[in-house]
């Protein structure tokens, strides 16, 4: 029978596909791990994973577990949030995943107003451009630019917010003048790696008239230090433009672009308080923010 412990263990091993990955969360030798799962399975008399160079992979029969471990997870969870003190700031770790654009020109100065009000929380930003798995508990909580189109997942609008084209002063002093979207062809233009653009929402290039791109990257980071540099034209949000004071928009009456922010959660996690508060606190900061940095661009 399994207690506690080895589901702890269980659950790590099932989220980081790799024993190594696993150790890394639990503090624990990955040799350790191992045995761990290997004396799980044996007192269980089933095969938990299938091994292979690539890692470890839930089994059928490890699906099954997952579920039961997780809701175990929960209640444990629950269990402290009940026994803590109800007053008190909110304490332990939430990991949020997040798209690069939003983890880095808003959620930094966001989570730091935060857990300046509660100091015994910690925080961790999962900065990366891709979907994240909250069943797989990849994180607690993520920042999405669409809904989910499946899965037992809560959605809550956080906010719309504007990009628009935009360049640095130095390379619009350079080129020939944009006096409408025909004339973007005669120009260096930057944007997403087709083949990798994670979510129908950032396939923007075609609807700003921007017919290809000359300067690819996954990472809206990148995109945005290549127009802050003066490498070209992109698409940027209104609010990461006063992160670069000498950008200028191109274009605005003719090429405005919408898109919107979601907080998704996993659907248990609504009975932990402590998230639930960390939840609204993010939700109000995001949309303050939002709006503050796209009143100065």
């Amino acid at each position: 029978m399994a207690d506690w412990d080895d589901l702890r263990i269980f659950l790590a091993v099932a989220r980081a596909e790799s024993l190594s990955g696993a150790g890394k969360l639990l503090k624990l030798d990955p040799a350790t791990v191992g045995r761990r799962i290997a004396r799980l399975e044996e007192g269980m008399a089933v095969r938990l994973f299938t091994r292979s160079a690539q890692g470890y992979t839930l089994t059928g029969e490890g699906q099954r577990l997952l579920a039961h471990a997780a809701r175990a997870e929960q209640a444990v969870a629950e269990a402290m949030e009940e026994v803590g003190s109800e007053g008190s700031g909110l304490t332990g770790q939430v990991r949020i995943g997040a798209p690069d654009g939003s983890a880095n020109y808003l959620l930094p100065q966001i989570v730091a107003g935060i857990c300046a009000d509660h100091p015994g929380l910690e925080v961790q930003i999962v900065a990366q451009p891709r979907v994240f798995n909250l069943s797989k508990r990849e994180a607690d909580m993520a920042i999405a630019v669409s809904p989910p189109a499946s899965g037992h997942l809560t959605v809550q609008k956080l906010t719309d917010y504007k990009l628009h084209l935009a360049a640095s002063k130095d390379y619009l002093d350079r080129h020939p003048p944009i006096r409408s979207v025909a004339d973007l062809k005669h120009h260096r233009t930057i944007g997403y790696i087709q083949d990798l653009v994670f979510d129908k929402e950032l396939d923007y290039q075609s609807e700003a008239g921007m017919q290809a791109v000359t300067l690819a990257s996954n990472s809206v980071s990148v995109q945005f230090n290549w127009v802050r540099t003066g490498a070209g034209i992109a698409v940027v949000h209104d609010f990461a433009m006063s992160a670069a004071p000498g950008l200028v928009k191109i274009l605005p009456d003719q090429v405005s672009l919408t898109r919107t922010f979601y907080l998704i959660r996993h659907p248990d996690d609504r009975r932990v308080e402590r998230l639930n508060r960390f939840a609204e606190l993010l939700a109000h900061g995001v949309r303050r923010e939002v709006s503050r940095l796209e009143a100065l661009a």
